[in-house]
This record gives structure tokens, C-alpha cells and sequence, in this order.
């Protein structure tokens, strides 16, 4: 039996879906395995662990790979820990680079599975660790204040309707005037929530301190940031971060020949950008380092979205190196400089 130098004897790839997981192993120095299929349960979880154990009786001897994508990866990873296999919880773009390097064009979940087995028995990433409860305490808030301002929105657009009515019942402008008020309330408790819940851990409230010297983050977008790359442990460089949030641009190149302009806003991790993105709106008109890369994006003739991205991505990096480097912003410092220390 082929043994790693790191004392693994399994390497697991499991992509996920939102449903079901494809999953295939390798020993080291074999080819993956046809991918299976187990649903995204307790029942299936259970069945995968009893097929893993079946395999290698020692959890710690296998290294279980998957992508932190979507919301789907966390409920497995740590049930999956918490039965004593190593598991390791890589950036999409790390994935993405090493199908790249092994000239793997077509994509499916199986041929993802693969692909992750072979990047775990190659680069053997190190073994991620459980986020702290404020993780779970602030995704939740945070998920369920989008889903209370999008049902506010509905009954809004329903009462703006239903006024323009040339006769109009008063006990349905009554009970959607209630519905406003009460969703007016809950989201205002839930968002006191989520500024309590940054407070809770040590290591968090800190991070979340040194954010809110950048001016354009706000408490949610703070709180959404440290959400999803959990305090920036998913995001060990700046460049990942922007891959991670799906800022960095994009070329589409075959051969020597490159096709189009680079994109941007394309994977990642859709709630992270759009909370950095938000927050550069603001930050374009508040915070003077990323209004002036702006403006003079605009005034070599970017078009107004290319700038934007950029001044997203700029703002994103300059978040990860004020939590990473455990140092508040100095706008006048980054000004003096011409840029920040990390540049977009």
C-alpha cells in the first residue's frame, strides 16, 4: 500500500451540489476512482463515512478535498471532521488552476471529484478547521435579513400597486401597511442582531474594529466579508480573496490568441461580491484612496462598470490586508503612497 510523506493514505475529492455530492478517491500514485453519488443528508453523510471507513479504516490516513462554494460545503465538512478525517476546504480558483495545469477541459461534477482527489494527493492543502459559533451566528442573521428586506420589498411594491387603484379596500392597505411596519421591526432587531453577534468573539470583533476604519464598510458589509471567508481564513493572499468573491478579471485565451476583454463577476462567491460591491458604491463618493483610483480609472476612459470592478476588487484587498495585518486603515498614509500596500 502506497503511503504519502504526510502519513495519508486516501485522497477524497467531493464536489457539491445543492442536492447530492459526487465523490472519488485515489491512493497515491493511482488514477481517481469512477465518482459516485450520495445525497446531501445526514443518511447520506453517514453512507459515505461507512464507504470511506470501508476503505481505510483510519479516518486521520485520509485527506478529504472540497470547494468552499455556495452554502452547500459546511454541513458536510463538518460532519466529515467531526468523524476524524482530515479535510481540507480549498478556494475555487485553486481548483480551477489545477484543472487548468492538467489540461482538463470538460467539467462535471464527476470529472470536478476527480480533479479534487488528484489536487489532494498532489499539493495535500492543509486541513481546515471549524469556524467558531459567531460563523453560524451571524450567516444565519445575515441570510435571514436578505430574505425579510426582499418579502418588505413584495408588500411595498404590492401597496405602491394597489394605491394607484381608483377604488382602493382599506383592510388590504391595512394589513400590508402592518406587514411593512412589522418587517420594518424584524429587520431592524435582526441587523442589532448581527452587531451584537460581531462583539462575541475575540478574534472577530477585532477584525471587524480594523474593517470599520475603511470608510464605505458598513456593519453588514463587514459582517458579510468576515461571513464568508471566515475571518479570511478561505483568503490567505489578496489575489484570493479577489478570486474568491469572483472580482479578479477574467481572459478568455486559446492558444496565444486572446478573445475579448477580461470580466469580471464571473464564479466566486456571489454573496461577497455583491457586499463589496455595494460597498464600493459608497466608497467611490466616502473614502478618498479608492474615490481617486476611481477617478482616474474614469479619466483614462474606463467604461463606468470596468471602474467599479476594479475599485471593488481594490477595496476588497484592502480589506483583507487591514484584518490579515491586524492594522487600522491610514488613508493619508495610502494617499502619501499614491496607492495602498496591496494595489488593485
Amino acid at each position: 500500500m502506497a503511503h504519502s510523506s504526510s502519513g495519508y493514505r486516501l485522497f477524497i475529492g467531493i464536489d457539491i451540489a445543492a442536492t447530492t455530492c459526487a465523490v472519488a478517491w485515489m491512493r497515491s500514485g493511482a488514477q481517481p476512482t469512477r465518482a459516485i453519488t450520495i445525497k446531501q443528508t445526514p443518511a447520506g453523510f453517514a453512507d459515505l463515512q461507512r464507504q470511506l471507513l470501508a476503505i481505510e479504516p483510519d479516518p486521520s490516513a485520509t485527506l478529504i478535498v472540497l470547494e468552499a462554494t455556495g452554502t452547500y460545503w459546511m454541513r458536510l465538512a463538518k460532519s466529515l471532521s467531526e468523524a476524524g478525517f482530515a479535510v481540507s476546504v480549498i478556494n475555487p480558483a485553486q481548483a480551477h488552476a489545477f484543472a487548468k495545469a492538467l489540461l482538463k477541459r470538460s467539467k462535471t461534477d464527476a470529472i470536478d471529484a476527480q480533479t479534487l482527489a488528484e489536487l489532494g494527493a498532489r499539493l495535500q492543502p492543509e486541513c481546515w478547521t471549524p469556524p467558531p459559533q459567531v460563523y453560524t451566528e451571524l450567516a444565519q442573521r445575515l441570510v435571514h435579513r436578505d430574505g425579510l428586506v426582499v418579502a418588505r420589498t413584495q408588500f411595498r411594491n404590492q401597496l405602491h400597486a394597489l394605491v394607484q387603484q381608483p377604488i382602493v379596500i382599506d383592510s388590504v392597505r391595512t394589513r400590508l401597511e402592518i406587514l411593512i411596519t412589522t418587517l420594518d421591526e424584524d429587520i431592524a432587531t435582526v441587523e442589532q442582531e448581527i452587531a451584537s453577534a460581531l462583539e462575541q468573539d475575540a478574534a472577530w470583533a477585532a477584525a471587524a474594529a480594523r474593517l470599520a476604519t475603511i470608510k464605505g464598510l458598513g456593519t453588514r458589509t463587514i459582517a458579510w466579508v468576515l461571513t464568508t471567508t471566515i475571518n479570511f481564513t478561505l483568503t490567505l493572499t489578496p489575489e484570493a480573496a479577489a478570486n474568491y468573491a469572483g472580482l479578479a478579471p477574467q481572459l478568455r485565451q486559446s492558444g496565444s490568441s486572446v478573445r475579448g476583454r477580461p470580466r469580471v463577476g464571473h464564479g466566486g462567491n456571489a454573496r461577497l461580491r455583491r457586499a463589496v460591491y455595494m460597498a464600493s458604491l459608497r466608497a467611490i463618493q466616502h473614502n478618498p484612496v479608492i474615490k481617486g483610483f476611481y477617478s482616474r480609472l474614469r479619466a483614462a476612459g474606463k467604461p463606468r462598470k470596468v471602474a467599479l470592478g476594479a475599485a471593488a476588487r481594490k477595496l476588497l484587498r484592502i480589506a483583507w490586508a487591514v484584518a490579515t495585518k491586524d492594522q487600522d486603515f491610514d488613508p493619508d498614509y495610502a494617499l502619501r503612497l499614491g496607492s495602498v500596500a496591496v494595489a488593485a
